[in-house]
């Protein structure tokens, strides 16, 4: 058994690259040997939001409070609010983040193929993001 204690691991801000807006992730577990499988909190100021990307064995996201935003793509933006739990295929192509005028925190939950647990790709753009 291991118990990973509170503050163990450092909260850290969303890289630019990946976010727009004001982003906190706080990591929850790391992937092991046998699992594979990486996870965190990640909170989202109001309007903040993760580039488009994909994960080689899918992401699920789990919402834990506010309201929230995800969109596949070629798909409608949809609303995600605290206990919708949300599946993303195998290396399908999607963003999520805050709604414009409320926070969202979700736990992110991924795993490592070949050494790769995602692929970021360009920003979400302001007018993407009003549709």
């Amino acid at each position: 058994m291991e118990i990973i204690k509170n503050g163990k691991l450092p909260s850290v801000k969303g890289p630019q690259d990946w976010f727009t807006g004001s982003v906190r992730i706080d990591p929850l577990f790391q992937k092991k040997e046998v699992t594979k499988a990486g996870g965190a909190m990640v909170t989202f100021e109001p309007g903040a939001r993760t580039a488009w990307h994909t994960h080689p064995a899918g992401q699920t996201l789990i919402v834990t409070a506010g309201l929230g935003w995800v969109q596949r793509e070629g798909g409608p933006i949809e609303e995600i609010r605290p206990g919708d739990v949300v599946w993303f295929e195998p290396n399908e192509k999607h963003w999520h983040g805050a709604a414009p005028g409320k926070a969202m925190s979700h736990i992110a939950i991924q795993e490592e193929v070949d050494g790769e647990v995602v692929t970021w790709m360009e920003q979400v753009s302001d007018e993407q993001y009003a549709k």
